[in-house]
């Protein structure tokens, strides 16, 4: 296995692949799909099989990986997959059954320009998908959007912690300027994989045998009685309930004072730094809200500056996704405005001042 010092230099892709092996991840499922494909042959140049011996398969298809997945989580394991846009659609029944047998893992989305094959660019086209829910039912997936290398390797580990900790699969919703560039990154310290006693501890859910005396654990998300399916429902929502109040997580930049705040995550966040910049040269007092979690989505603390500001502006490489939220959470009490550029193309820092100038009628 490579041996790094303190702080290397990698890609965002492989950064998760060496996060997974030094935390401990006892398997990975996967198809190739570009630009995420890194991650998988990162795995499969360390060879963590005969190291700490964490399982990388490579299955036949996406749907074949995202069910590896659900029969590692219902074993308790730490589990994880990774694909991209159309890859992560074929997973979303997989998903969803994970989602409704209540399994913990990580589900990786590094997102390329779509609809339909698309291209290979990158984009955050996939917002609605993890956010809303992809898959059929009543269900959400705990979204976390990196914004550097540095957190693409740290959100492996919050990822299957809060995973763990809601028995609900999160994943990491990473665009593809982000699984593709190249940062300094300080990596996790190794951290042993658990013992079965461990698992039988910590999962007292999971299915790794029972003893003749005892009943043994089934895992499904299948319920024939509607009454008892809604019980089931009702449960998973006061779950959500309490992921919303307790882990929201966002980063704030030079917001305190702002007139105008670009509210953008991933990749977007680190363009609007120096639209931002731009911005306050010319004496326009901006500032950024970047979401971490995308859900739960950061509503009460994006609306707490709505009585200080004159706008915000959403500025995703999508349609508008996000600017919903941001519009459900400001709640019409200042204009919320839009820019994007579609189908793989990365807007300029330029073109996000100059959108701002334009959709608030300010002087340039």
């Amino acid at each position: 296995m490579t041996e790094f010092q303190d702080i290397v230099l990698m890609k965002g892709n492989e950064a998760i692949a060496y996060a997974a092996i030094r935390i401990g991840v006892d398997g990975y499922f996967g198809y190739p799909i570009t630009p995420q494909s890194e991650i998988m042959e990162t795995l499969m140049n360390e060879a963590p099989w005969t190291t700490t011996g964490m399982v990388v398969l490579q299955a036949e298809s996406e749907i074949a990986a995202i069910n590896m997945v659900y029969g590692g989580a219902a074993c308790g394991k730490a589990v994880m997959t990774s694909s991209s846009s159309p890859g992560i659609s074929l997973k979303q029944e997989g998903i969803s059954y994970l989602a409704g047998a209540e399994l913990p893992c990580l589900i990786v989305n590094v997102m390329r320009g779509g609809p339909g094959l698309g291209t290979i660019q990158p984009s955050q086209s996939d917002y609605f998908q993890a956010v809303k829910g992809g898959g059929h039912g009543d269900y959400r997936l705990i979204t976390l959007a990196p914004a550097s290398v540095q957190e693409m390797a740290d959100f492996v580990d919050l990822g299957l912690q809060l995973a763990f900790k809601y028995n609900n699969p999160a994943m990491i919703l990473a665009d593809g300027v982000i699984g593709q560039m190249m940062e300094k990154v300080k990596l996790p310290a190794y951290r042993r994989r658990r013992t079965e006693a461990e698992i039988r501890e910590q999962c007292p859910w999971a299915t790794l045998g029972k003893p003749a005396t005892r009943k043994p654990n089934i895992i499904t998300s299948l319920e024939l009685d509607s009454v008892i399916m809604e019980q089931n429902n009702l449960r998973f929502q006061a779950k959500y309930a309490e992921i919303t109040k307790t882990e929201v997580r966002y980063e704030t930049i030079d917001a305190e004072d702002a007139d105008y705040i670009l509210v953008a995550f991933g990749a977007m966040a680190r363009i609007c730094q120096k639209a931002k910049d731009l911005a306050r040269e010319q004496g326009i007092k901006v500032g950024i809200f970047r979401p971490i979690t995308l859900w739960p989505f950061p509503s009460t603390a994006i609306d707490s500056f709505s009585a200080q500001v004159k706008g915000f502006l959403t500025v995703e490489m999508n349609a508008g996704q996000m600017v919903e939220d941001v519009r459900l959470a400001v709640n019409g009490k200042v204009p919320v405005e839009y820019y994007g550029r579609l189908g793989g193309v990365v807007p300029t820092p330029q073109e996000v001042y100059n959108a701002l100038v334009a959709k608030f009628n300010l002087p340039n």
